[in-house]
């Protein structure tokens, strides 16, 4: 039975497991879930996910959720040992550091800002801009002292599809992050050097800007953390 990953079509944590599938060549069934139709809102797909988020990776009934760890799995499971997820215990270390930085820091502070006011009856505030601005110098500490060329290592690892895709909704919201010249170089050498890789990105943020730009109206989803927009007929 071939893989199913159920993604959202501009979701960062979606995009990082897609592109580690396609790195990889690992074969997948990709099942779009409607975000504004509020199909990850149904009983049916707590079934999968309790959380209700999304993605949710489905491998012959054994169904994982978190990017996080569906990133891990798929390494471990159908590559053990590929330099995206390596075995070494420092350098995997600094990987899983990477990738809970993201989680925790990173992404949660970036997409409080960037994504939640596109979706959500959220403002972008100058507290939420600071929290961004911190979370950028703290990455730009972590790659300076590092001193790698990507992220976690000298070479592509699953942390820098988390990284890159949360730094995505920067630019496609139009936010300039260039003085944060590590993480500014980072960042167009990935596009540089992986294309294809990139292309995946790029694609999510041509709607992540559209959203932006005409937010959509989700008056209609019942979100148990969210609040709803309200919208004036």
């Amino acid at each position: 039975m071939v893989l199913k990953l159920y993604v959202v079509s501009d979701g960062p944590p979606s995009l990082s497991v897609r592109q580690a599938l396609a790195l990889l060549e690992i074969p997948f069934q990709q099942i779009d879930v409607d975000f504004c139709k509020g199909e990850h809102m149904t009983e049916e797909y707590a079934l999968m996910n309790p959380q209700k988020e999304i993605p949710v990776m489905d491998d012959d009934g054994f169904f994982l959720s978190e990017s996080n760890a569906i990133l891990q799995y798929i390494c471990d499971k159908y590559q053990p040992g590929t330099p995206l997820y390596p075995l070494d215990p420092q350098i995997r270390a600094v990987v899983n550091h990477r990738l809970c930085f993201n989680l925790s820091t990173y992404y949660a502070n970036i997409s409080a800002y960037t994504m939640a006011p596109i979706f959500f009856d959220y403002e972008r505030t100058p507290l939420g801009l600071k929290k961004v601005h911190m979370a950028l110098a703290v990455f730009e500490t972590y790659l300076a002292r590092a001193g790698t060329t990507h992220a976690a290592a000298d070479h592509l690892t699953i942390a820098d599809f988390q990284l890159i895709n949360s730094t995505m909704t920067l630019e496609a919201i139009g936010l300039d992050f260039s003085k944060y010249e590590k993480v500014s170089q980072w960042y167009e050498d990935f596009k540089k050097d992986y294309p294809e890789l990139w292309k995946i990105s790029e694609d999510a943020m041509k709607e992540i800007q559209h959203f932006n730009a005409n937010p959509p109206d989700l008056s209609h989803m019942n979100h148990p953390i969210h609040p709803i927009r309200k919208i004036k007929k």
